[in-house]
This record gives C-alpha cells, structure tokens and sequence, in this order.
C-alpha cells in the first residue's frame, strides 16, 4: 500500500513540475528576452554557480547551488560580506526546481531592481539518496546524516565564501519536506539561524519513511510542535523570525494556526499567511517574492568586511 501512495505522490508532483517548468520558461523568455543583452526591462541579473564537494557527513561527493545577486562580484572585491539564505528541496524535487520552476533568481533579481530588499546569497543544498521520491527528511537517521549535511554546507558556504558568518546573518526555509525540515534543522540549530521559513510544511513527525521504527523520544526530538518547547529557555536567549504559509486548500493548512500559537507563546516573532492555493508549485512560485522579502527584512544587511574576501571554490556548471 505504501509504495501505492508513493507512486500517487511522483505522478501528483511530477505533474505540478511539469506545469511549473512551461510556465517558468514561458515568464522567463517573456522577462528576460534572448539573448540575456536584449533584456526589455534593464534589470540586472545574477549568477547560479555549482559546487561540489567531498561530505564526510555522507561519505560520498555532494553539491550545492549558489545564486549571487547582481552585483556580486563588484561588492565582494570590495570587501562587502552576504547574508545567507538556504533552501531546501522537498520530495520528488531538486535544488534547481527552485531557479527553473520557483524562479528564485528572477524574483531576487526583481525585488532588489525594486529596491524592496537586500543582496543576499542563496544556496540550495543538492544532497540526495539518490532515489526517484528521495524522501530522507533532512534527517539523520539510519537512512543518513541528512541534517549533518546541511550543516556541513553551511560551514562549506562561509569558509569559502564571502559571508557574514553569525546566525543574524542567516536563514533557513524549504517547501513540503524541506519546509518540516527548516523547522526542524532551525530549532536544533538555533545559533546557526535566526530565521525559519516553512512553505507548506509539516510539524509532527511519524513512525514511518526513514523514521520507521524510530523511538517515541527520536520522533519527539525530530518533531518541531513537540520539540520547540522543550528548547523554551534558548529561545528566549536566541529570538527567532519565523514565517509560515501553506496553500488554503492544503491540508497542512488546517494544522498551521496551533503550531503558530505554539511558537508565539514562547516568544518567537511569527508570521503565518494561508494564501489560495494546494500543495503544488503554482503557489511555491506565487509566494516566492513574499518569501524571499521576509528573508531579506530580518537577515543582517551586506556589510564591510573585517578582512578581504577569502575567494571562491572549485566551480563547476
């Protein structure tokens, strides 16, 4: 029965990602005009970047994705240092759906054209099990060191890179799965990050997938509604912008209102929204302008650097 809902699953996103890719592409040429010089807008444009690497978290070669914001590499050779943000990809996805389907470069490019935020980095993680549903949560689990990996990224992006290496200078968001795990990765870590975004996310994890026969203190531990109050006194200590959405018409919409009262009560800044929408990337794509804008208000602005830029990794791509 389980792999039937799993195939339902890859037929419902495969189907939404297809959709998403011919409406990206149809906005893109639209927008941008080819070739990029033709551009009718004058709107300056970033640069997506590979990068590959040995994880020791997984043991094996992983890759993240880069988008500078226009302007990049003129304000790093001056020394200027970035805020970052993370995505993660949720199942059936990759990193690059967010740049071909969610256009997040385009929306970035836009909102700072408009002057309605900051530069910012924006890295999205590539890891994988290698799977067509690729369901590893973001988890360490016995399925892999999935959460360790993010964090090995993180510390990847600011020795390598030209950042403002302190949690007010970093945030962490993703959609469905990548949604639940920014919660989750953002409360274990919360000197790490001092925003979380949750794009049609979950609270509460189950005995099931990559947690099946986890104990009930691991599923406590991996679930951000059980585990947040138990971290009361540090997010006091270390306060948090959170935002939340999740499409109208989705059913993890009906679970949203309790987890944002929760996180509230314990005096986390929470910004909770429930626009039109299912769980697809029609709505990922609408809402990503807001997303990117709230990043972009509470990350720690583009600032002089201490010391030159430390330069750039092994490219590839």
């Amino acid at each position: 029965m389980r792999w039937r809902v799993a195939v339902l699953l890859a037929a419902v996103f495969l189907g939404t990602g297809i959709y998403g890719a011919w409406a990206y592409v149809r906005a893109y040429s639209v927008y941008r005009g080819f070739p990029p010089p033709s551009d009718p807008h004058g709107i300056p444009s970033g640069r997506l970047v590979e990068v590959h690497f040995h994880s020791q978290a997984l043991g094996r070669e992983d890759a993240y994705m880069v988008y500078e914001p226009p302007g990049f590499q003129r304000l790093a050779a001056r020394g200027v240092r970035f805020p970052v943000l993370y995505l993660l990809h949720g199942t059936v996805s990759n990193a690059l759906h967010y740049v071909n389907v969610g256009r997040v470069g385009v929306s970035l490019d836009e909102l700072l054209a408009a002057g309605r935020t900051r530069p910012f980095l924006v890295v999205m993680p590539e890891s994988s099990d290698g799977s067509f549903v690729d369901d590893t949560e973001w988890a360490n689990t016995r399925h892999g060191a999935y959460e360790s990996a993010v964090m090995e990224i993180v510390h990847q992006v600011d020795q390598h890179w030209p950042t403002i290496a302190n949690r007010s200078a970093r945030a962490i968001a993703g959609l469905s799965m990548g949604g639940y795990a920014a919660l989750n990765i953002g409360l274990h870590h919360l000197s790490a990050f001092s925003v979380l975004e949750s794009w049609s996310g979950y609270f509460k994890q189950t005995r099931s997938g990559v947690f099946s026969g986890a104990s009930p203190a691991t599923l406590r531990f991996n679930s951000p509604a059980a585990y947040a109050p138990s971290i009361a006194a540090a997010l006091k200590r270390l306060p948090l912008h959170v935002f939340l959405y999740s499409g109208r018409q989705d059913r993890v919409t009906r679970y949203q209102p309790g987890f944002a009262r929760e996180l509230r009560g314990l005096g986390v800044s929470v910004r909770a929204a429930q626009p039109p929408g299912v769980h697809d990337w029609r709505l990922w794509r609408a809402q990503m302008p807001v997303a990117l804008q709230y990043a972009g208000r509470w990350l720690h602005g583009p600032g002089s650097a201490a010391q030159p830029g430390r330069g750039h990794p092994r490219r590839a791509g």
